[in-house]
Formats: structure tokens, sequence, C-alpha cells
């Protein structure tokens, strides 16, 4: 599967050079820095072949190439193959992450003591499978990244029809309550299911969107998002896919 997304490797020279690893080694070494969180030059090369330097210039190369949102998107289609999606109910909410070295997409977070940082938002299906993720600063408000994040829905295979991309419900805490964002997601149809300030109570709220709070503790099991350490955002996003597409290779290989 992951030969149909990896970029072509370029031609060697005339005359030899040094040997270029190969793509699943080099794979082993990143997803390893994505799960134990350690430095690129903390990489245990003996154990996986490639240096930390090579295995950071091939995540470079394999981000820049998108190469981990299409292996996300190529999971999913995978699991809607298989009807391991349930498309009846999703949810959405954010996570806040401390970015210790600041960088792109960061700013001040208002529940940190005004320490920068970074949140991961994020979109599951029924069960808490990712289905679509972004990054932006912790001072940015939940609702300007619900748009984006609904858009970045893939079309993702069903078992029978057409390929599919909208939720039947989508369900949101009161950090989504606009009235512009219900006509929006209306408008797409998708019903929202978005608590009202005021009204509706997070115990009513909670039954079910617990699912999606699991996903983002699902989320930490890759150590390399507690904090955020890479300045580049397409590198701290780039983790963040390889997160949800461990997470849906779980339900796919179970």
């Amino acid at each position: 599967m992951f030969q149909r997304v990896v970029p072509e490797p370029p031609s060697r020279p005339q005359g030899g050079g040094r040997r270029r690893h190969g793509d699943r080694e080099v794979l082993a070494a990143i997803v390893f820095v994505a799960t134990s969180g350690c430095t690129w030059q903390q990489l245990p090369s003996a154990s996986f072949g490639p240096s930390g330097a090579t295995a950071h210039r091939r995540f470079t190369e394999w981000s820049k190439a998108r190469v981990w949102a299409k292996l996300h998107r190529l999971v999913l289609d995978e699991l809607g193959a298989r009807g391991e999606l349930d498309w009846s109910r999703c949810a959405v909410d954010s996570v806040n992450m401390r970015a210790l070295k600041r960088g792109s997409l960061t700013g001040p977070n208002p529940v940190d003591r005004g320490k920068f940082g970074s949140k991961i938002h994020l979109i599951t299906e029924r069960t808490g499978l990712p289905l679509s993720v972004g990054i932006s600063g912790a001072n940015m408000h939940d609702s300007q990244a619900l748009v984006p994040l609904v858009q970045g829905v893939p079309p993702v295979r069903s078992r029978r029809g057409r390929r599919r991309r909208r939720p039947g419900r989508l369900h949101g805490d009161k950090g989504y309550d606009c009235n512009h964002l219900r006509r929006w997601l209306r408008g797409r149809g998708i019903t929202p299911r978005i608590a009202r300030k005021g009204k509706d109570s997070g115990q009513r709220l909670g039954r079910h969107r617990w699912t999606i709070e699991r996903t983002m503790a699902w989320l930490a099991g890759c150590r390399s998002l507690h904090r955020r350490y890479e300045r580049k955002a397409s590198h701290f996003l780039a983790f963040a896919s390889i997160a949800c597409t461990l997470i849906c290779l779980g339900r796919l290989t179970r």
C-alpha cells in the first residue's frame, strides 16, 4: 500500500555512490520517531539502518509530496470497502499541544497562561476513526476550523455505491455554536448537532462525542504529539497524519 503513494526515487549518478536506503526501512524509522517521541538524532540507526539525518531528509521529502495524507486516504478506502466506516454520525473536536520551539501555525494558548502552542483539529466517524485532520495556532477559535476540516474529508470508497465524504450528522461542542456554520452544514446536506450555549448540557452532548475524545487519547500513542518540537507546520501535520493512519490501520488489521 505504501509503495502506491511514495514518490519514485531519484536516479543514481553514474559511477555508483552511496546505497540508498529502502523506503520500507526508512518508513519504519520514521514511525519509530513518531511513536517513541525521540529526536531524529536519537534514532537507533543500528536497529533500522538509516541514520536520523537520512530519515529526517526522507520525512521532509515525503511530507512535501503529501505522502502521509495519501496513505491515510488509502487506508480509509480499504476500511470503507470493507464496510468498517459508519457515516451516520460524525464528531468534531480539537486538542491543544504546547509548541516548545514556536514556528508557523502557533499562537498564545488562552487556556495555558498564554504559552505558545498549536491545536490539532479532528473529524471522526461514529466509531472514532479519524476522517480529516488539521492544525492551527492555539489561539484560533474552533469554529474557524470547521469548514476546512469538513472540506478536507476525502471521498472514500463504500461497500456498495458511490464514494462518500459527507456524514449524515455532525456533532460538535459549544465552541462550534455559530448559526452560519449550521447553515453551511445544512447546505451540504449535513445535519448539525452542535450544542447551544446556555441551553445544552455537556452530559447530553457526551452521549455521542465520547468516541472522538477517546480518539484524541489514541493520538497520544504517538509521543511526538505530546509536545510540538517541529518548527515547520507541515512536519507537525505529518506526525498528526501518521497518528491517524496508525489508528485506522489498527482497525484494518484487527
